[in-house]
């Protein structure tokens, strides 16, 4: 009696380990096909129609590679490429051809400058309107950011103009 139940249990987890290797497989290929008309309906669509791309379009692909691969999809698959579709046709990016580059050394130089002239109208503005209200954070934010725009500060610039009323203003 003892051969007979562990018999039957040996068949039993057989009988188990086959139907679920076969559900999964069946689940597999499910991913696989829902995959594949995903992909040539959105691939299709960025061949012929980019501009009608959607978000829900990109979310669909997305979900149904990471589905079918078991992993986030790789940069440059069908999935980003609609992603990057989708968001150019909402207008939350720009394509390379409206807007040209610039190169990241060049790029910097122009932020470090803008930041410098940002902070130079609120201090100078200050310093004309309220010089009592500036602020040593003020004046020492005035000199970092020339300092990084120009490599140096400017005598009797702006940035020595803030620091020397902040040293009145705390004298009297």
């Amino acid at each position: 009696m003892a051969n007979r139940t562990e018999a039957g249990q040996v068949i039993s987890d057989i009988a188990k380990a086959e139907g679920s290797q076969s559900a999964q497989m069946q689940s597999e290929l499910t991913k696989q096909r829902n995959l594949d008309e995903t992909a040539n309906n959105i691939g299709s669509k960025l061949d012929t129609a980019p501009g009608s791309i959607s978000k829900e379009d990109a979310q669909a692909i997305h979900r149904a590679e990471t589905r079918a691969l078991g992993q986030q999809p790789q940069s440059g698959s069908l999935s980003s490429q609609a992603q990057h579709q989708a968001a150019v046709n909402e207008g939350t990016t720009s394509t390379s051809q409206t807007a040209p580059q610039v190169d990241p050394t060049v790029q910097s130089q122009l932020d470090r400058q803008a930041n410098f002239e940002d902070a130079a109208s609120k201090v100078g503005s200050k310093l004309v309107n309220e010089p009592g209200n500036v602020t040593k954070e003020e004046a020492d934010l005035l000199h970092s950011r020339e300092q990084r725009a120009f490599g140096h500060t400017e005598k009797g610039g702006l940035a020595a103009q803030a620091q020397h009323q902040v040293a009145q203003n705390q004298s009297s």
